[in-house]
C-alpha cells in the first residue's frame, strides 16, 4: 500500500472544507484531504463552486458536496456565497470549518459559523493598485477572524502572524502521488515531434500572470538557434492563454500550449528538464512532481521553493530571462549534472511529508479545536502557535 493511500490516525468528527474557484493545486489538495479524512472515519462536507466538483469529484472520494459559488476575485456575489455557506452549515452542522485560500477564508469569516475556523494560506498577494489593497485588507480580516491560520510555506506563516493571526502554523501541502506513466518515453516525445537527441522541456501550471510563462517563452525563443533546438510544452489552462499564444507567435518560440492535461506523469516520463518561472510559489505541486519523477528542475528562488528543493534543483531569480536561458543551456550541455540533479531530486522528495502525513496533521488539529461531547474545549490540547 502506498504512502498516499495508507490509513491515517482517525478523527471521528465532522469538517467542512471550503474552497473558491480552482482548476489546479488548491482543488487537488482539497480532494486529497477529503479522501484521506473520509478513509480515516471523518465526516467531510466540501463546499465550493459547482465547477470544482465537476473537475475534482469530491463526492467520488466519499465527501458530501454543497455548491457555494466563490469566484476567484472579490465581487458582490460574495454576499450570496456567505448566505449559501450558512445554509449549507445549517443543513449539515460540522465541528470545524476549514477554508482553503484567502477567498474562501473571507467567506468563512463573514459567515461566522459556530464551529472554529481554520484557514490555509496557499498563496501570497502579489497584485498592486486597488486590487492589491483590497486583497491585503482581506488578508487582515482573514488572519484575525480564523482560530488557526495554516501557511503552506514559512513566509505565509510569518505574513499571517504579522497581520494579527492569534495562532499561525506551518502546514506543508503534499502533492498527490502521480500514477505510473501509461506511455513509454518514446511515445510521449513522438506526440510533440521530438526527434533523436532533441531535448523536451516541460512546465505544468495554471496559465496565470503569477506563473510568468512569458519569461519561459522569451527564453525559449533564444533556443531556436541551438542544435538541436529544444521543444518546450506548457500544460495548463487559465486566463493568460491568449496573451501567451500571441507572445509565442510573435517571438517564433518553440513552445506549445497543451491546455489542461491529466497525463502529467507521462509528460515527465518524456521530459529532459522541468522549468518553473513563477513570481511566487509555496510548495508548488509540479515542482514536487518533477523531483519525485527524477526530472532535473530549474525553478525560481521564491516563496517556499528554496526550502522545498534545497540543492536538488537549479534556482534562478524571478523575472530574469537571462538567468533561465543560462541555467537551461548549461544543463542541456551537461548530462552528468542533469543525472546528479535527478538523483538529488528523488532523494530530496523521499523526505517530504506524504499525503497521509498531511491528513494526520489536520486530523490532530481538528481534534484539538473541536468541542468534546460535553461541549467543552479539549483541555488536553496545546497549540504550537506563532504569535
Amino acid at each position: 500500500m502506498s504512502a498516499a493511500t495508507e490509513p491515517t490516525p482517525g478523527w471521528s468528527g465532522s469538517v467542512a472544507l471550503l474552497l473558491a474557484s480552482s482548476t489546479g493545486g488548491v482543488g487537488q489538495h482539497v480532494r486529497s484531504v477529503a479522501r484521506g479524512l473520509t478513509d480515516a472515519g471523518t465526516t467531510v462536507l466540501v463546499c465550493g463552486p459547482a465547477a470544482t466538483e465537476q473537475q475534482f469529484d469530491f463526492t467520488g472520494v466519499g465527501a458530501r458536496f454543497q455548491p457555494v459559488e466563490i469566484p476567484a476575485s472579490p465581487t458582490p456575489a460574495d454576499a450570496r456565497a456567505v448566505t449559501a455557506l450558512r445554509r449549507a452549515l445549517a443543513t449539515t452542522p460540522v465541528d470545524v470549518v476549514h477554508a482553503h485560500g484567502l477567498r474562501a477564508g473571507l467567506v468563512a469569516v463573514l459567515a461566522r459559523p459556530a464551529a472554529p475556523i481554520v484557514v490555509t494560506w496557499h498563496n501570497a498577494v502579489l497584485a498592486g493598485g486597488v486590487r492589491g489593497a483590497l486583497s491585503r485588507l482581506v488578508e487582515r480580516v482573514v488572519a484575525r477572524g480564523a482560530r488557526v491560520a495554516l501557511g503552506a510555506s514559512a513566509d505565509l506563516v510569518d505574513r499571517a502572524a504579522a497581520l494579527g493571526a492569534a495562532d499561525a502554523r506551518l502546514a506543508p501541502v503534499a502533492a498527490p502521488a502521480l500514477p505510473a506513466p501509461r506511455r513509454r518515453r518514446a511515445a510521449v516525445r513522438a506526440e510533440f515531434g521530438v526527434q533523436g537527441e532533441q531535448p523536451l522541456i516541460v512546465s505544468v501550471g495554471r496559465l496565470h500572470p503569477q506563473k510568468r510563462y512569458d519569461v519561459l517563452v522569451d527564453a525559449a525563443a533564444r533556443w531556436r538557434t541551438r542544435e538541436p533546438a529544444p521543444v518546450v510544452v506548457i500544460a495548463g489552462s487559465g486566463p493568460a492563454y491568449l496573451p501567451l499564444a500571441a507572445r509565442i507567435s510573435a517571438a517564433r518560440a518553440p513552445v506549445t500550449l497543451l491546455g489542461h492535461r491529466t497525463d502529467v506523469a507521462d509528460l515527465l516520463a518524456g521530459a529532459d528538464l522541468a522549468v518553473v518561472t513563477s513570481d511566487w510559489e509555496a510548495r508548488q505541486l509540479f515542482a514536487q512532481e518533477a523531483l519525485r519523477a527524477g526530472v532535473p528542475l530549474v525553478a525560481t528562488a521564491v516563496g517556499g521553493l528554496p526550502e522545498l528543493v534545497g540543492d536538488a534543483a537549479v534556482l534562478v531569480p524571478p523575472g530574469d530571462v537571462d538567468a533561465v536561458d543560462t541555467a537551461v543551456r548549461e544543463l542541456l550541455d551537461d548530462p552528468a549534472r542533469r543525472a546528479d540533479l535527478a538523483a538529488r531530486g528523488a532523494a530530496r522528495a523521499a523526505g517530504w511529508p506524504t499525503e497521509a502525513d498531511t491528513v494526520a496533521t489536520l486530523a490532530a488539529l481538528y481534534a484539538e479545536l473541536a468541542p468534546t461531547r460535553d461541549g467543552a474545549a479539549d483541555a488536553g490540547a496545546s497549540g504550537t502557535g506563532h504569535g
